[in-house]
């Protein structure tokens, strides 16, 4: 299950951790797939009513981060949630700077749910909602940005 709801799936093309069994390995290559455009994106999304959202998995989004943060923010915008799947964790992400070029905390912030962590094939699950491997977290990204910018821990 690729995150709450009905969703379209968006799969970026490249992904340097190549974890081993990993559900999508075609997608590791940065030279494969094919490019669909933001607005041909929205189109499909808007097409079906009982979309909840989009989820971005991969290969890894943070690779084409500034792109699938301006995607976030329209479907946001149509009223779409966003689940975006990652390699990284949270704390990798959060070390990348406000405004850095490479906008990791762009798409960060228009994410609704992260799912983080590379998949490690010995800790392989499938009693756990919306992870791979038991050592990836589902994270409420605005309810932990707001405690840790309060100074608390994480939720």
């Amino acid at each position: 299950m690729d995150g709450p709801g009905i969703r379209l799936v968006v799969f970026a093309q490249g992904c340097d951790r190549a974890c081993p069994g990993c559900h999508n390995p075609g997608t590791h290559p940065r030279d494969g797939g094919y490019e669909v455009g933001i607005s041909e994106i929205l189109e499909m999304a808007a097409q079906n009513p009982l979309l909840r959202g989009l989820t971005f998995s991969g290969g890894e989004p943070f690779l084409q981060a500034a792109v699938f943060a301006r995607l976030a923010r329209l479907a946001h915008d149509a009223g779409l949630d966003i689940v975006t799947y990652t390699g990284y964790t949270l704390e990798e992400i959060l070390e990348h700077g406000e405004g850095a070029a490479d906008g990791f905390r762009d798409l960060l912030a228009q994410t609704d749910i992260l799912v983080d962590g590379p998949f490690i094939e010995s800790l392989r699950t499938l009693d756990a909602p919306h992870r791979g491997s038991a050592n990836q977290r589902v994270i409420d990204v605005a309810a932990t940005l707001a405690a840790l910018r309060d100074g608390g821990a994480q939720p």
